[in-house]
């Protein structure tokens, strides 16, 4: 079994490319295959000490649902499944997809509630990321004038989106294999 899980809920499926190119970034050889939160039991999830998980924002900052118009349910219906157990010792690295022309007021905060979720339970949130570069009024996702996690763009930054991958992956690699527990012969 890969050590590192990929999870993202969406509709449209940016989040989920977003998520297939981490993990040829990460690693391949570390990384499980990219499955989106509808398609899984908490088993699944509770499955890996290290994850990357991945959201776009609904709404006022909301994280997509059934209840928002998301077919097939995403996170908010996925979390209920997690809420009484324990992530100690888990290493969580978070990316959000926003628009910040059109939603500049809110752009990505969808991360800010799977940040507190998974924090609240004992996890080490990985991956924090520079607000430098982007154009915005506002967002819940930050802290310490930080985003909590990689804020991806794709409809106004599309150019700028590769190479922030290359550096974000660059930036969770460690720590997650840490977590995973991957020895120095597994990633040679």
């Amino acid at each position: 079994m890969k050590k590192i899980g990929i999870f993202f809920g969406t509709d449209t499926g940016t989040t989920r490319l977003i998520a297939k190119k981490l993990m040829t970034r990460v690693g391949e050889e570390f990384c499980a295959k990219p499955l989106n939160v509808n398609r899984i039991t908490a088993d699944d999830f509770m499955a890996y000490q290290a994850l990357i998980i991945g959201t776009p924002s609904y709404g006022e900052g909301a994280l997509p649902s059934a209840e928002l118009g998301v077919k097939n349910g995403s996170w908010e219906d996925f979390l209920p499944q997690l809420e009484t157990l324990d992530m100690s010792g888990k290493t969580i690295a978070i990316y959000g997809l926003g628009n910040q022309v059109k939603y500049g007021d809110r752009f990505v905060s969808a991360m800010r509630h799977l940040y507190r979720f998974f924090k609240d339970r004992g996890a080490t949130i990985v991956g924090d990321w520079s607000t430098e570069g982007y154009e915005f009024t506002g967002s819940d996702a930050i802290i310490d004038g930080r985003f909590l996690g990689l804020a991806v763009d794709n409809k106004n930054q599309a150019m700028l989106t590769e190479a922030r991958l290359d550096q974000w992956a660059e930036q969770i690699r460690e720590p997650l294999k840490q977590s995973a527990g991957i020895s120095e012969t597994e990633a040679a």
